[in-house]
Formats: C-alpha cells, sequence, structure tokens
C-alpha cells in the first residue's frame, strides 16, 4: 500500500458504460434477534437463529446476504472478502471448489455488497461476530476459513474473539494482518497520510477513486507492459459502488489501524498464508511475511510478480493451492 498513494497521479481511464445497475431488493425478513455476550477475556459467544432466504439477521439486525454453493454434505469453507467487495470477488475460487464437492459459504460484509448499511459497527469486532453468526446459524463445522485482504482481518479477528472450536483450517490471502498503519510501535507500516488520502478521495469522488484503484495498481494494470482487463475493472467497480458509502469509508480505518498481532498468535490450526511479492495494496513484508512468523507452524507461498488482486490475476495457481492445502 506503500504507493497507493499514486492514485493521485494515476492517469484516467474510461471505464465501458454501465447504463443502469438494477438491484433486486430483498424482502425484509423479520428473525428474532441473536443473543450474544462476551465472555470474560472478550472472546464473544453467539446464539443463532435459522437462516431465512438468502439473508441471515445479527443481533444488532443487520441482514447479511450470502450464498451458500456445493454439497451440503460437503466439507464447509467460508470466504470472506476484501475492501470494498462483496462476495462476488470469490466466484472463481467458489465454483472450482464446489465442483470438488466442498459446501462453499460467502457472505457480504455489512455495509457491503447487498447486505444492510448501518450507520454504526463498521469495526473489525463487528465484522467477526458477523462472521461468527454466519457459521453458527448454518452449524458450520470443521470449518476452512478463508480470507482476503480485509477478509483476512475478519478471520483473524474472529480466531480471536471465537476462537477454532468450528474451525479445521485457515488461510489468509493478500491479508492486511498483523497491523498496515505506521507507529512506533509499527515503524516499517504505511503512513497515516496514505490512509488519510484515500478517506479524502472517497468523500471527494468514490466511483473515480474506484475506477482508479482497479484500472492501476490493484491487479497491477500500472505495471509497464501488463495486459489490461477491463471487465475485471469494470466488476470491481460495480461491486465497490453497491457498498454503502459510510460502510466503506469507516472500513479504510478498520482494515488499516486494527492490530492483529494477538489474533494471530492464537491461532491453532493448519494454516497457509498466501501473498505476492508486488503487492502495491498490502506490501509483502509488512503482512503476509510477518504474519507467518506470528502464526505458529503457518506454511507462506510468495508469487512472483503478483498483485494484491491476485484472486483473478492467478486464479489457477490459487485455485490449485487452495484444493491442496485443504486435502492435507
Amino acid at each position: 500500500m506503500s504507493r497507493i498513494h499514486a492514485f493521485a497521479r494515476t492517469s484516467r481511464r474510461q471505464l465501458l458504460a454501465i447504463s443502469t445497475l438494477a438491484i433486486a431488493a430483498a424482502s425484509a425478513i423479520a428473525t428474532p434477534a441473536l443473543a450474544a455476550d462476551t465472555a470474560k477475556h472478550g472472546a464473544a459467544r453467539v446464539t443463532a437463529v435459522q437462516p431465512s432466504g438468502s439473508y441471515i439477521t445479527t443481533k444488532d439486525g443487520v441482514q447479511l446476504y450470502y450464498k451458500d454453493w456445493g454439497p451440503r454434505t460437503g466439507q464447509p469453507i467460508v470466504f470472506s472478502h476484501g475492501w470494498p467487495l462483496d462476495s462476488d470477488s470469490w466466484e472463481s475460487q467458489m465454483i472450482f471448489l464446489a465442483d470438488h464437492g466442498y459446501r462453499v459459504i460467502a457472505h457480504d460484509r455489512r455495509g457491503h455488497g447487498r447486505s444492510s448499511q448501518p450507520w454504526e459497527g463498521n469495526d473489525m469486532d463487528h465484522y467477526a461476530d458477523d462472521l461468527a453468526t454466519v457459521i453458527e446459524t448454518l452449524n458450520l463445522k470443521n470449518a476452512v476459513l478463508v480470507g482476503f485482504s480485509t477478509g483476512g482481518g475478519e478471520v483473524a479477528r474472529y480466531i480471536g474473539r471465537h476462537g477454532t472450536s468450528r474451525v479445521a483450517k485457515a488461510v489468509l490471502v493478500s491479508a492486511v494482518p498483523p497491523v498496515m498503519v505506521k507507529s512506533d510501535k509499527n515503524p516499517n507500516g504505511v503512513p497515516k497520510e496514505v490512509f488519510d488520502g484515500l478517506r479524502a478521495g472517497q468523500l471527494a469522488n468514490r466511483a473515480q477513486l474506484y475506477k482508479d484503484i482497479a484500472s492501476g495498481p490493484f491487479y497491477g494494470f500500472n505495471r509497464p507492459g501488463a495486459k489490461v482487463s477491463q471487465g475485471l475493472i469494470d466488476n470491481w467497480w460495480l461491486q465497490g459502488m453497491l457498498g454503502g458509502h459510510k460502510n466503506t469509508y469507516d472500513s479504510i480505518k478498520a482494515f488499516s489501524e486494527t492490530d492483529f498481532t494477538d489474533d494471530l498468535k492464537k491461532f491453532d490450526k493448519p494454516t497457509l498464508v498466501i501473498h505476492g511479492d508486488d503487492d502495491q495494496i498490502v506490501p509483502l513484508d509488512i503482512s503476509g511475511r510477518a504474519s507467518a512468523r506470528l502464526i505458529k507452524g503457518a506454511q507462506l507461498k510468495v508469487y512472483e510478480g503478483a498483485p494484491h488482486g491476485l484472486t483473478d490475476t492467478h486464479k489457477d495457481r490459487l485455485n490449485a493451492d487452495l484444493l491442496s492445502f485443504i486435502q492435507q
């Protein structure tokens, strides 16, 4: 992310015209509130209710859209997406693993995609508790948790708050832990001014900011000789714009300033860390490498030349590595 401030200097790209965005409104689902309490040392317990349709309601009334593919008898694999995207960003991995007999589940984080857009609660503790609500409501056991970017932080905080009783393995892909922002304790981190610039760009012209990110450093399309995919740019922009303005704004603080160090130390299941060495959004040395050192027994796979968005640019390799790790 050390070069994300270059967005302001990135030349503007003309995107394919998207004339209308038709979003089907899901009917409100009245479900009982979920009971939750916080244990003595910060661990949270969630009592879940049965889902209705493709939405699950959290204890604070937020409706989370989710997709649940593959055979119900398959081992569950639960995906947590990045900022400011939604569960559609995992479709290449989900269809691949569902075709291999796994049950694959992904939800739109609160304030993103088709989920509710609450004014409050746009922070990692709520994100982790929402993930717990999905897992508990669907009664998932022996699950593999896979988190990309901000979603990697969500997975880490989930394990930190809720433990691993329902978890078999974990995978962090281009993930933000341990902590991104520079401080006295994290001198090699990304300066806070970079994230301040992101927030300013979001307030000034969110649509343009998202175009610049997708057409530039996210997929490495700003690199000399890069093969640019207009489809990927358009899809990234569309997913981002479906999210709430306030929610995606608040999430910048959540993914950049949250310290997951203690959460990573609580990992006690096999963990795979995957990161590209040309990640311009979340630099490898302060994230993937540092996380792998903190997680006992973690495997680290570095993709040479891979950008932040390797779930698309290197999807075949990622799919194969996920399958191999899950089957170990």
